[in-house]
């Protein structure tokens, strides 16, 4: 187990995302654990996905009176990043802002290039010239692309992406290598691996299926139905992050007298990958139970199996163990737990 060497409390935590599904649930989380922190937010709240969703989880963060300050503005504008680490001077930055998604890269690239290649650059340089304790960032499972071996480690060569925004994460875990070597800064990627919950992204899966089903469409099921995810439940991946950020990679000089890159990459996963056919099921059940969908609804009559789509893989399975050994931390929630969780929330947001 490591040593928990950056302390939160009385600390400036800059979020980027802020109202982004993780972010958003970050923050509350932060904010509830350490009574002195104060949280910087930023988001440029784009109109990828239903922006009802943003805003409620920013009044959410609102609540929390002037522990919260939110800025909104796009981490691709170099201007509104310096001017914000001068105004408020972050010890501690956590990179969530993205364009996320697979199938979206492949119709609007520029969205990728532009958050996430030209914005991660502009939170690199402001935490160069802003000496930072830590920088967290997210990457993510998309960065294994096709690879066979499986569950996938954090020592496997990821250098085949089958998607230009797994290509955009590989970047941003090789950009964040050099600024460690060169300026000696501390940071963690983290390779999140299909996060859901409640209020999450309608773009996932088990979100748009539910719209779908309300609506008596047909839901698409990939590969056939042979596909398997490790889903991850939304507070299992913000616990990850949590303790992660109270600890930076160490600071060392090499033989050559040169700093040793303080630089670490995790995955975040369940460790426990699930069939596509068998969470439909489970998705199903908790549906009924919450009363999102009737009893007698058909679901055979709602189900199509199509085959794989570009950009895709057919499997995605965490191999956990250096965060289990270096922070004592494994995601257990079960996807039934989590499923059900999403259905409730599912049923009183939307009515």
């Amino acid at each position: 187990m490591v040593t928990y060497n950056v302390n939160l409390n009385n600390k400036v935590v800059l979020v980027t995302g802020a109202v982004g599904f993780i972010g958003a649930n970050l923050i509350k989380r932060l904010l509830n654990d350490f009574e002195s922190v104060k949280v910087v937010g930023i988001d440029s709240i784009t109109d990828y996905y239903d922006v009802r969703l943003k805003h409620e989880r920013l009044e959410e963060l609102y609540t929390y009176g002037d522990r919260f300050i939110f800025v909104k503005g796009n981490i691709a504008d170099k201007q509104t990043i310096d001017n914000l680490f001068a105004e408020y001077k972050p010890q501690v930055v956590v990179n969530l802002a993205a364009q996320a998604g697979v199938r979206y890269s492949i119709t609007n690239p520029d969205a990728y290039i532009e958050s996430n290649l030209i914005g991660f650059y502009n939170i690199l340089e402001a935490c160069r010239h802003n000496e930072v304790e830590h920088l967290v960032y997210a990457s993510s499972s998309s960065v294994y692309g096709s690879n066979k071996k499986v569950p996938y480690s954090t020592d496997d060569k990821v250098d085949n992406p089958v998607s230009l925004y797994a290509a955009t994460k590989k970047s941003n875990e090789l950009m964040a290598h050099a600024y460690s070597k060169l300026y000696n800064i501390p940071s963690t990627g983290l390779r999140f691996f299909t996060v859901y919950g409640p209020c999450g992204r309608p773009d996932m899966a088990y979100f748009g299926f539910t719209n779908k089903l309300l609506k008596g469409e047909k839901i698409q099921i990939f590969n056939y139905g042979n596909c398997k995810r490790d889903f991850t439940y939304v507070d299992d991946i913000v616990e990850g992050v949590v303790r992660i950020m109270q600890h930076a990679p160490e600071k060392e000089v090499g033989e050559d007298g040169l700093p040793i890159p303080p630089y670490k990459v995790y995955n975040i996963g369940n460790n426990s990958p699930e069939n596509l056919l068998d969470f439909v099921q489970i998705l199903q059940e908790e549906l009924l139970a919450a009363g999102v969908l009737p009893a007698d609804y058909d679901f055979e009559a709602h189900k199509e199996l199509v085959p794989m789509q570009h950009g895709d893989v057919p499997v995605t399975y965490a191999d956990t163990s250096a965060l289990e050994k270096d922070f004592g931390f494994k995601p257990q929630t079960s996807l039934r737990e989590g499923l059900r969780k999403f259905a409730m929330w599912y049923k009183e947001f939307y009515g």
